[in-house]
Parts: C-alpha cells; sequence; structure tokens
C-alpha cells in the first residue's frame, strides 16, 4: 500500500468521494500551490485586497465591518484566483446548535464556504449537526486535532479520539488541523490503518523566519511541516501578509516565496 503522504495531489483526488476533498487536491495539483492564507485582518477593504493579490483559501469571522456583498465579492474572487474557500469558524457545540450557525445567522457559511472547521469536544454530535446542512451542499469538514500553541491541550487521548470521530464519518470529515499525518494515531490493539484512509492534514503554525510569537505560537518551516511530518497544506497568516495591508506587492512577494518553499517540499516529498 502506497501512503497518502508518497501520493500526489492528483492521484490523491481521484479516490476522494467529497467533493470539498476533491476540489481542494485538484486546485492544489492545478495551482502547484499548497498555500493557505489565514487573512486575519479587521477591515473588508484590507481583507479584499490581500485575497486579490495572494488568492488564498480565507475567512472572515473577525471582520468589523462585515456585509452581506462581501460574499459575493469572496466568491467572484474565488473564480477569478481559482482558490477553494476554507472558513476557519472553529465550530464547538451541540448539534442542534451547530447546524443552526452552520445554515443561518449573519454568515450563513455552508451556502459559500468549500471547507469549514469544528472542535471535537462536544463528541460525534458536532459532525452529525454540520453533515446534515453541509453533505447535501458538498461541503467539507476539518477537525481540530492538534494546535500549533505551546501548550495546548489537544494532545493524547484528546486527538485520538478526534481521529476515531473522523473514521467513522469520512463522507463529510475530510481531514484534520494538525501538525502530523494520522494514520497512526487513534487504532486499537492489532488494529491495520485502512488502505482507503485518506485525510487531508492542514497545518497552521508555518515560518520561514520566525519560530514563535509573544503570545504562544510556535513555527516551523514548510519543509519541516510538509517533508518531515507529510502533512498536506501550509496555513500562513502574519508572515505573508505582515503588518501592513496595503503593501500588496510586497504581501504578493512573500506569498510567492512561502509558495515556493511548500511545493518544493511536497515534490520532494513524493519523490522520496
Amino acid at each position: 500500500m502506497v501512503s497518502p503522504r508518497q501520493q500526489t495531489y492528483a492521484q490523491r483526488a481521484l479516490k476522494h468521494t467529497n467533493p470539498a476533498a476533491k476540489a481542494l487536491l485538484e486546485t492544489m495539483e492545478r495551482k502547484k500551490s499548497n498555500l493557505a492564507v489565514s487573512v486575519d485582518v479587521t477591515k473588508t477593504k484590507d481583507f479584499l485586497a490581500i485575497i486579490d493579490v495572494v488568492g488564498p483559501f480565507t475567512h472572515v469571522d473577525i471582520l468589523e465591518d462585515f456585509e452581506h456583498g462581501l460574499i459575493q465579492q469572496l466568491q467572484d474572487l474565488s473564480k477569478k484566483h481559482d482558490f477553494v474557500i476554507f472558513e476557519d469558524r472553529k465550530f464547538a457545540d451541540i448539534g442542534n446548535t451547530v447546524a443552526l450557525q452552520y445554515s443561518s445567522g449573519v454568515h450563513k457559511i455552508a451556502s459559500w464556504s468549500h471547507i469549514t472547521n469544528a472542535h471535537p469536544v462536544p463528541g460525534p454530535s458536532i459532525i452529525t449537526g454540520l453533515s446534515s446542512v453541509g453533505l447535501p451542499l458538498g461541503r467539507g469538514l476539518l477537525l481540530l486535532a492538534e494546535m500549533s500553541t505551546k501548550g495546548a491541550l489537544t494532545t493524547g487521548v484528546y486527538t485520538e479520539e478526534a481521529v476515531r470521530m473522523a473514521r467513522a464519518r469520512r463522507d463529510f470529515v475530510i481531514g484534520f488541523i494538525a501538525q502530523r499525518r494520522m494514520e497512526s494515531v487513534g487504532l486499537a490493539e492489532g488494529e491495520i490503518v485502512d488502505e482507503n484512509e485518506d485525510f487531508l492534514i492542514l497545518t497552521p503554525g508555518v515560518g520561514l523566519h520566525a519560530t514563535g510569537d509573544a503570545m504562544g505560537q510556535q513555527y516551523r518551516t514548510p519543509k519541516e511541516v510538509v517533508l518531515d511530518f507529510g502533512c498536506d497544506v501550509i496555513i500562513v497568516g502574519r508572515g505573508v501578509y505582515g503588518t501592513d495591508p496595503s503593501l500588496t506587492e510586497e504581501i504578493a512577494g512573500r506569498a510567492k516565496e512561502y509558495m515556493k518553499n511548500g511545493w518544493k517540499a511536497y515534490l520532494e516529498r513524493i519523490s522520496s
């Protein structure tokens, strides 16, 4: 059996039945990029300007001036730049509540975001609730199995249970926010990994130059994340957009640098 980490994104896309997982893998292969830019800015003008420069997977939770017209602009940019939209919502409530949060409310996330994520804390009901809305729309869910901050509690049994929950709902759960591959996690004694299992690993805490910040974030290089730990997508925020959203040329340059390093690590991984 060939491990997912040794297969190309295109090869893996052929096996996935979830439309969001398939779209993500096909998009990465087509664009030769495994970079996701997390645009954590508070103004719509800055948000759209950065997206127009880097064409990222992104999220909108912290915008101070959110309005419904923004969603159409975001979808237009998605088509223009050929990117998948990932709303980093981090749902964490009971099934009925998250179903309403996902489908309704101000943002109506399920109507426009290809992928979203959730904490496994509430147990399997959170997947049931979200899938009741997202699955008919062809959406995909990532579970937060690990985090990149110092002292995070997402370790040990917590991570193992997250993986077991995902294995039970591979129709909707397409992968994890994690720091490593999950194939060997959560298996009972003597249990063998299903050869068809292929969860996508999206990884935050990626930096080319910094090793951490004052709020506990820890960084690893694209090579460490993709080649050494077998992750699929590098999630980069401030390392790309910096401190001044108006400096779009510099932002584009940094995005290209991360994209180049992430793709180089991927090519080295599948050829090793």
